[in-house]
C-alpha cells in the first residue's frame, strides 16, 4: 500500500468521524428526546391498560374481551407515542401514514373472513348470548361451549368430539341455549283400554325418581294425540347435554320396566289379512 492510498483512506475515516460528530452535536438532543418520549410512551401504555384490565376484571367483563380491549388500547399509545418520536426526529410520517394506510387496505381485503369472525367473536363476548358451560344449538350442531375465542367458538359433544364454530357463523342465525341441559322428547302408545292418568302418574313417578333427570325443571307428561294404534303419551324433560343419549336411553328403560310391571299393554300396528275363497 502506498502513501497516496493510505492518505486517501485516512481522508475517508477522517469524513465518516466529522459525519458522526456533526450528526451527534446537531441531533444528540433530537435523538435523546426522542428515546425518553418513547420510553415515556411505554410506561404510559402499561399503567392505562393494567388500569383498564382492573376496571374491567372488577366489573366482572369476560376475560376475552378484557384481554382484547387492553391489547388494542397498549398498541394504540405505543403507535402514537412512536408517531411523536419520529416527528421528534424530524423524520417525516406523511409518506409513512399512507403507506401505512394502502397495506392495512390489502390486509384488510385478504383477511375479510378473519376479520368478521373476530367482529363477530367481540359482538358474542359484549352481548352474552352463552357463556362458557352453557348447550347451544347452532345450525343443527349441539354441544356445551367449552371456549369461546375471538375467532371461533369451542363446543364439546357426548362423544367428546371437539367441534370448532367460526364465530360469523354463529353471529346472525337462530340460536338455542338451553344452558346445561338438554331437552328430552319421548312419545308412546297405550292402549285405549288403560287408564291415561295411571300411566301419566306412573311415568311421573319413575321421572321423578331418577337421579339422571335434572329435576329443578317440572317435567311435562300428558296425552300427545290419538291414533289408530291408541292413546299417544307424550313426555318431555331435561337431562345434562354432555350424558344426554345415556341418560335418555336409561330413563326410557325405567319407564318401559314400569309399565310391564304395571301390566300397561303398550299396542303395536295390527293388520288383518282376509282371505276370500
Amino acid at each position: 500500500m502506498n502513501e497516496d492510498q493510505l492518505e486517501q483512506e485516512l481522508q475517508q475515516l477522517q469524513g465518516v468521524y466529522t459525519f458522526l460528530y456533526e450528526f451527534l452535536v446537531q441531533y444528540s438532543f433530537q435523538i435523546i428526546g426522542a428515546i425518553l418520549i418513547f420510553l415515556l410512551g411505554l410506561w404510559v401504555a402499561n399503567k392505562i391498560s393494567n388500569l383498564v384490565a382492573s376496571q374491567l376484571k372488577k366489573h366482572n367483563i369476560d376475560i376475552t374481551l378484557s384481554n382484547f380491549v387492553t391489547n388494542l388500547l397498549r398498541i394504540l399509545i405505543i403507535v402514537m407515542v412512536g408517531i411523536v418520536a419520529l416527528g421528534k426526529l424530524g423524520i417525516s410520517i406523511t409518506p409513512m401514514v399512507a403507506a401505512i394506510g394502502a397495506a392495512s387496505l390489502g390486509a384488510g381485503l385478504a383477511l375479510q373472513g378473519m376479520l368478521s369472525n373476530y367482529a363477530a367473536g367481540i359482538t358474542i363476548i359484549v352481548t352474552r348470548p352463552f357463556v362458557v358451560g352453557n348447550t347451544i344449538s347452532i345450525r343443527e350442531v349441539t354441544g356445551v361451549v367449552q371456549d369461546i375465542f375471538l375467532g371461533m367458538t369451542v363446543l364439546i359433544n357426548e362423544e367428546g368430539e371437539q367441534i370448532n364454530i367460526p364465530n360469523k357463523h354463529i353471529v346472525g342465525e337462530i340460536l338455542h341455549n338451553s344452558f346445561a341441559n338438554k331437552l328430552v322428547e319421548t312419545n308412546f302408545n297405550i292402549s285405549y283400554k288403560s287408564d291415561p292418568d295411571s300411566v301419566i302418574a306412573l311415568a311421573t313417578e319413575v321421572i321423578s325418581q331418577s337421579p339422571r333427570v335434572f329435576q329443578e325443571q317440572s317435567p311435562l307428561i300428558g296425552i300427545n294425540g290419538f291414533n289408530s294404534i291408541g292413546i299417544e303419551i307424550s313426555i318431555r324433560y331435561w337431562v345434562p347435554t354432555d350424558t344426554y343419549y345415556q341418560d335418555k336411553y336409561q330413563t326410557n328403560l325405567a319407564i318401559y320396566r314400569a309399565l310391564l310391571a304395571a301390566n300397561i299393554e303398550i299396542p303395536c300396528p295390527v293388520k288383518e289379512v282376509h282371505i276370500e275363497k
